[in-house]
């Protein structure tokens, strides 16, 4: 009797051993040869397309010039590399009294002050940023909607972020995430006042009805987001026959990662629910949910959607992505193999679409490389 009851355990432990091994299998990430050719031919391309005085799409001021010197120290170049060096030499020089950093009257202060941040800290091995990211943090504190322009805790805007200073611009999803990478980069956790005062923000552009979201713009209550809950509310994928507001891939991400940082885990509704669509739109031939009206414009911001894609998943902590119809996604060796796939012979990515400046292959290729960053093999 004794034996039996032995040998059902042992090979009950065998098979639960080998489903382990099979996922372990299955979540072998990248090919590393195919992963480090795409990277370096990336790398490479824009290191041959820096301007004398250091820049890269200059004509936008400093957030291209940014986002390029995060992909390229994503992608292991250093800050003493003699390209990157020229590059944080152009940026410093955007550094004002009160920060920010970014053009002389911009319209864009808290989007090109979050970027070059996030590039600063980067390069910030030895503390020589520590300064410059010290300012930009209380400068992006300073800007977003909250206790500081006083508006109510029950007003739309509170905890967002927009292009410009929060007297200039309403709020939005995709720059409040941009100024949580810039104070998760400058050294704040998940409690700090900003970071929890973006969470409200963040819930609110959730397609989710509840005691997170008491808008009246969750009709859809998929447990996706929209773009953001203010003026309104928008939807850049727009509305849904009945007036919803639609929920779309490169917002669910980065509401998802948002939410990471802000300190919720797996067990919390609103995580719960936007991971349940993106279970229903796991894709990377499109930014699910722009296309609905025009198929044609699925891609649109695809390449943002592929680094917000990228950074969620690495930040939800699970190698493999099961999706709505039980398939299991190595998804790290998904998107490596489909931007090797895109990847032009010159090494850089550009969208066919204009949306969103990606067309601009500097700016493109960073975000494939930035998305790369968190693919690497294990």
């Amino acid at each position: 009797m004794f034996g039996k009851r032995k040998l059902v355990l042992t090979v009950a432990a065998l098979v639960a051993g080998s489903r382990l091994m099979n996922l372990s299998a299955q979540a072998a990430g990248p090919d590393a040869k195919q992963y480090s050719a795409t990277v370096e031919k990336a790398a490479s391309y824009l290191a041959s397309k820096q301007a004398e005085d250091g820049s890269w799409s200059k004509a936008t001021g400093p957030a291209i010039t940014s986002v390029v010197l995060t992909g390229l120290l994503d992608a292991g170049r250093t800050p003493v590399d003699p390209v990157v060096a020229k590059g944080l030499k152009y940026l410093e020089t955007f550094v004002r009294d009160d920060g920010s950093i970014c053009s002389k009257d911009s319209t864009h202060k808290n989007y090109e002050t979050a970027m070059a941040m996030v590039a600063f800290a980067a390069a910030n091995k030895d503390g020589k940023y520590k300064q410059i990211l010290t300012g930009g943090d209380k400068y992006l504190k300073g800007e977003q909607w909250g206790p500081t322009n006083k508006i109510d805790r029950a007003d739309s805007r509170w905890g967002g972020a927009g292009y410009g200073g929060s007297d200039k611009s309403r709020p939005d999803l995709s720059n409040t995430s941009f100024m949580l990478d810039a104070l998760k980069a400058a050294g704040n956790g998940p409690n700090d006042e900003a970071i929890q005062r973006a969470l409200v923000f963040v819930s609110r552009s959730q397609n989710l009805d509840g005691p997170n979201n008491t808008t009246g713009l969750a009709k859809a209550n998929d447990g996706g987001f929209y773009y953001t809950p203010a003026a309104g509310g928008v939807s850049q994928a727009g509305k849904a026959s009945n007036g919803n507001l639609r929920s779309y891939g490169s917002m669910t991400y980065t509401g998802l990662k948002s939410m990471v940082y802000a300190g919720l885990g797996p067990e919390d509704p609103r995580v719960i629910a936007a991971i349940g669509w993106l279970k229903k739109h796991y894709t990377l031939t499109q930014n699910p949910g722009m296309g609905e009206d025009n198929p044609g414009m699925g891609n649109a911001g695809l390449y943002y959607y592929y680094q917000a894609f990228a950074k969620a998943l690495d930040a939800y902590g699970k190698d493999i992505f099961v999706d709505d119809a039980g398939k299991s996604h190595d998804w790290r060796a998904e998107l490596t193999a489909e931007l090797a796939k895109a990847q032009k012979p010159d090494g850089s990515w550009a969208n066919a679409n204009k949306r969103w400046l990606e067309d601009d292959a500097n700016l493109a290729t960073s975000y494939g490389l930035i998305a790369l960053s968190h693919c690497k093999p294990k």
